[in-house]
């Protein structure tokens, strides 16, 4: 990602509003037998929005990301919101807690950021290794349909009157991945518009892969479904969502 991640963070909030935050915690909520009380870590946490949604419910929450910027404004939510939330700065393949969790959570295609398959095995062994026997984690990816074929239906453009962006993307190196341009002009309150740019890479992979990953350090797949519903992925299916335990 580029150097402007500063400005970046400023709207991300406002970029991500379709995003049904309420579900991710129902869902671990309900994977987690209720996650109040519980020791629950958000990985790729961000502005630290889901964070604080988890806290209000109860949980002991650790958010991680490798963004200061990022962290810096999750830092200003969960003081605004007298929410005790402990933040730290580090890519999640090199995660390393000191506490146990009950739950973890890695939301809104955050691992598709993790491109090499490697470092994705990584990811999940050292998430596993953080969980308690019997700990859940949740997290969620781009289908190849998405990555393969809606991702390069651009580029796409977005304007709600203060923010305007101009996407382009292209095919990664690497299998089922994205290489995305983004010019976003910012509406200040003079009129006038500041320009930033951002470069982002995902990669994803085929359901039985990380199925494969995730077996191989030790998780059990409780479920996976697709797209928010409590159903089976589909060839058209976008966004897959995995359910595993320790």
């Amino acid at each position: 990602m580029s150097s402007s991640y500063s400005a970046f963070a400023s709207i991300y909030d406002e970029l991500m509003n379709d995003i049904p935050y309420d579900a991710y915690v129902e869902l671990l909520d309900l994977a987690s037998a209720g996650v109040s009380g519980k020791k629950v870590l958000d990985i790729g946490c961000g502005t630290g929005l889901l964070s604080a949604m988890l806290a209000k419910k109860g949980a002991h929450v650790t958010g991680i990301d490798l963004s200061a910027d990022m962290l810096e404004v999750a830092s200003r939510r969960a003081e605004s919101l007298s929410l005790d939330i402990t933040l730290i700065e580090q890519p999640m393949q090199r995660l390393d807690v000191e506490e146990t969790f009950d739950a973890a959570v890695i939301s809104i295609d955050s691992i598709n950021y993790v491109i090499k398959q490697a470092d994705v095995l990584e990811t999940f062994r050292r998430v596993y290794e953080s969980l308690a026997t019997g700990g859940v984690l949740l997290f969620d990816v781009h289908s190849l349909e998405k990555m393969d074929e809606i991702f390069l239906e651009g580029p796409f453009v977005f304007d709600n009157q203060r923010i305007s962006y101009i996407w382009q993307t292209a095919p990664g190196d690497e299998t089922h991945s994205i290489y995305s341009e983004l010019a976003f002009f910012v509406r200040q309150e003079d009129g006038s518009y500041q320009r930033f740019d951002e470069v982002h890479m995902q990669r994803t992979f085929a359901i039985p892969e990380y199925v494969q990953m995730l077996e191989e350090v030790g998780f059990h797949i409780e479920r996976i479904f697709a797209d928010w519903e409590d159903e089976a992925p589909e060839e058209e299916s976008e966004r897959i969502f995995f359910q595993v335990r320790k």
